[in-house]
């Protein structure tokens, strides 16, 4: 039977409403009525990583886009190779609630000294960020053909590529976390990077995730 969740807090935003659950031992984050994730399947917000840190030599350094409910975090800082990992969220609240509720489901990974948190719109902030990185990890909305926020278009888009191309280091990996397989995304991707792949990770609810992975720039930096 499926049980009913607890509502834990709700939250009206300039993008709309958020809102954090609770069903039976785990944490749903619900966004404008639609499901974003859950603390019941993060074995892919952890592959997003993983394979990023896997493919880089040296991943001193680690942007994650989407801060979620902290596994992605998490996972970076399981690496002992990484010194630094920088976390772009847009939603304060989102933030708030992985200091609180969900901070011991991620290992408090926001209270680790190589974790900074910078509150803004990724979209936006990657136009002029100022440092470049060795993994870009992007968790953000539900991915390239279902985004809940419509800001959130411009991460896909020719513009947005771009950008992500410039603050990559040399050698640098880029990941893309999606809900749903998307065959053209993968075949854009194609056209700014010698080396795409895509992983599906099985659900036990629905279909598999994807991630996509992309190296090897061919415009450049």
């Amino acid at each position: 039977m499926n049980i009913a969740p607890e509502i834990i807090e709700r939250s009206h935003t300039e993008r709309g409403d958020i809102q954090l659950q609770k069903r039976e031992n785990h944490y749903e984050i619900i966004y404008n009525g639609t499901f974003l994730m859950a603390t019941y399947n993060g074995e892919s917000e952890r592959l997003l990583v993983r394979n990023a840190l896997e493919r880089c030599r040296r991943p001193h350094k680690v942007l994650i886009g989407g801060l979620g409910v902290g596994f992605s975090l998490e996972e970076a800082l399981s690496d002992p190779r990484v010194a630094q990992v920088d976390v772009v969220e847009i939603e304060d609240v989102i933030i708030q609630w992985n200091r609180q509720h969900l901070a011991r489901l991620s290992g408090y990974a926001l209270e680790d000294p190589r974790t900074h948190v910078i509150h803004t719109d990724l979209v936006q902030w990657m136009e002029d960020a100022p440092d470049t990185y060795d993994a870009i990890c992007l968790d953000i909305d539900n991915g390239p053909d279902w985004t809940v926020s419509e800001s959130n278009n411009g991460l896909y888009s020719e513009k947005g590529i771009a950008a992500l191309i410039r603050l990559l280091r040399p050698d640098g990996v880029l990941t893309f976390w999606s809900a749903t397989a998307s065959p053209q995304f993968v075949d854009f991707l194609k056209l700014f990077f010698a080396e795409v792949t895509v992983e599906s990770v099985p659900q036990e609810r629905g279909e598999p995730d994807y991630i996509y992975l992309a190296a090897s720039p061919k415009i450049a930096h």
